[in-house]
């Protein structure tokens, strides 16, 4: 269901849809989707783990469960071939997602034996949990249990760092996947950050968000460190130089909380490479180098950039509406000349083969950023405006 919405939401992008898919086809997708709905509520994740109505029973339902996040992709995918949602069982789905919710908040992935919550802990499920939520339930819903909204800000709050990212769980290491997936489930379910949580549900259950380092933590991930020298042997890996902590000027926002590092060569390359940058220890937007051309983004603190990475910290940005603070043009070059491949789409980094995630990101990153070969995007639903304007057709949205 993940690779689908990939697919669809990328041909979308790309205008290609209707003009070179035609309805039938578009059909045949639709009609996949909905053969993995389950009668109980929510989607299973495909068609392989389908055991028929004859032999399904309470005790061996486990075996086919309905899946957080294959929902979520499901029902973006059927939006953005502009299907009403008129067959989603959305009383039913409604009536299980409350099942997956944790006692701290969290959700998991599946109902397991008994139905006991299986899956990961951590902000991925918790995005898609929201989104669910917030496609199904409308502006108007009130018929069915929510939920419990408060638990789940106070989970997303915990779960920021002292270097103010989000990690998969409290106490873990800042991540911009999971700092996106944190800010997005906050603005699906009504609770934007930007303006501090400030709802009588959000003051009543005390959760806050440091967004000024929010914003600071996601801008020191904008990298011109784009590839990696591999040692040969050992014995130079042994000789290699440790990182050394530098600090940092202060920024727009204030002095920055956590160490940063200034990184060397891991060993002299065989050719002189444009890409092999010595310095990096400031933001993008401090560099004092004006002819380094690429600068991508990376998830964690040292790490190379990585085209996926681009759309969660871009996305971040663009939610807080601070995408302004980005080096737009060293990203794009990044993406356009470094990690879209000969073949077509993008690699995951410089060198890298092409593959459907990351693709995507790429096409969604240049989206994000208002390229102008491509349609205005949502960063909140990850998929284009025009799709978006599709739940205003539903039938318990428009009401």
């Amino acid at each position: 269901m993940t690779l689908a919405f990939f697919i669809v939401s990328a041909l979308d992008l790309l205008d290609l849809l209707s003009s070179k898919i035609d309805a039938n086809e578009r059909d045949s997708w639709r009609n996949w989707i909905f053969s993995c709905q389950l009668d109980s509520g929510g989607f299973r994740g495909f068609t392989g783990t389908k055991i028929g109505h004859d032999v399904r029973t309470l005790q061996n339902q486990h075996w086919d469960p309905a899946n957080v996040p294959a929902t979520f992709f499901a029902l973006l995918t059927l939006l953005i071939l502009g299907d009403d949602l008129s067959r989603v069982r959305r009383r039913e789905c409604l009536t299980w997602l409350p099942k997956v919710q944790r006692q701290d908040g969290s959700f998991g992935e599946i109902l397991g034996e008994n139905e006991s919550i299986e899956g990961g802990s951590d902000l991925r499920f918790c995005c898609c949990a929201a989104g669910v939520r917030h496609i199904l339930r409308g502006p108007q819903e009130k018929d069915v249990q929510d939920f419990d909204v408060d638990r789940l800000v106070t989970y997303i709050t915990a779960c920021q760092t002292y270097d103010g990212g989000f990690s998969e769980g409290p106490g873990h290491e800042s991540h911009s996947g999971l700092t996106y997936c944190a800010i997005d489930a906050l603005t699906l379910l009504g609770r934007s950050p930007e303006k501090g949580l400030d709802t009588p549900d959000a003051r009543r259950s005390s959760a806050t968000i440091a967004l000024d380092d929010c914003t600071r933590w996601v801008l020191n991930r904008q990298t011109t460190y784009l590839e990696e020298d591999e040692p040969e042997d050992d014995e130079q890996a042994s000789s290699i130089p440790q990182p050394e902590a530098v600090s940092l000027p202060s920024s727009p926002l204030g002095s920055p909380h956590a160490t940063h590092f200034r990184v060397t060569p891991l060993s002299p390359p065989k050719t002189p490479s444009p890409v092999r940058m010595q310095i990096v220890a400031a933001p993008i937007l401090n560099c004092a180098k004006q002819d380094l051309l690429w600068a991508g983004f990376n998830g964690r603190t040292n790490k190379i950039a990585d085209t996926c990475y681009c759309f969660w910290n871009t996305a971040v940005l663009a939610m807080l509406d601070r995408l302004h603070l980005v080096d737009k043009p060293r990203m794009r070059r990044y993406l356009l000349e470094k990690t879209q491949h000969i073949a077509g789409g993008f690699g995951k980094g410089v060198h890298e083969p092409p593959d459907i995630m990351h693709a995507y990101f790429g096409l969604a990153t240049l989206a994000t950023i208002g390229e102008d070969e491509l349609p205005t995007f949502d960063p909140v639903f990850c998929i284009s405006q025009k799709a978006r304007q599709n739940l205003k057709r539903v039938s318990w949205w428009v009401e």
